[in-house]
């Protein structure tokens, strides 16, 4: 199955990454009946009416800084975990911006014709990303903090450094944050910034 491209062939629809530099690929294939997947030695088959619940979020991860995945969860199957990048080597990510795009736009139709009694969910968890606004907010508010201080003892360029480091940190942090936060959306509406510029 090649990686680098999601074709469809006598209505079917496949997508294969590999999410560690060692690991086993991670390969889809979409037919009429339901999602194909196989890891290794590990394979099996998820009906799209047994489905249950599908996530979409932003994670960047090391040299991953535009990474989305997609979780989904079925009756008697394991999580599938779908990304957008994959290990092309020891010091490089490839980026599978349209085929990610492509396979996961036609998962969603093929999803919404089967209707399943499945939840769809955008962003982070709850439970972990509330208390990580609370926390970034926080940072921010000290960091403002240590630039007034410096700027009060004239330390103009430790006030200078502080600077950039929090308009970096708002720049990745505030992106990360827009983009997880938890709501719902419906299969036939995919949220824009929880998809690759394809």
């Amino acid at each position: 199955m090649n990686a680098e491209q999601a074709v469809p062939a006598q209505d079917q629809f496949a997508y294969a990454y590999r999410p560690s530099l060692l690991g086993a690929p991670w390969e889809f294939r979409l037919d009429a009946q339901g999602i194909d997947w196989a890891a290794g030695r590990r394979s099996g088959h998820v009906p799209y009416r047994d489905v249950r619940r599908v996530r979409m979020s932003f994670r960047p991860a090391n040299m991953q800084s535009r990474r989305f995945v997609t979780e989904v969860w079925a009756e008697g199957a394991p999580k599938l975990l779908l990304a957008s990048t994959s290990w092309k080597s020891m010091v490089e990510h490839e980026r599978l911006d349209r085929a990610y795009a492509a396979f996961i736009a036609e998962l969603h139709r093929r999803l919404a014709q089967a209707a399943p009694p499945a939840r769809y969910e955008q962003g982070g968890s709850p439970l972990l990303y509330w208390p990580g606004v609370a926390v970034f907010t926080a940072v921010l508010l000290g960091l403002a903090a240590l630039t007034a201080r410096a700027l009060q003892a004239h330390a103009i360029g430790g006030a200078v450094f502080i600077v950039a480091f929090f308009a970096l940190s708002l720049w990745q942090g505030g992106n990360y944050f827009r983009r997880n936060r938890p709501r719902l959306y419906r299969p036939d509406r995919l949220p824009s910034e929880l998809m690759p510029k394809a």
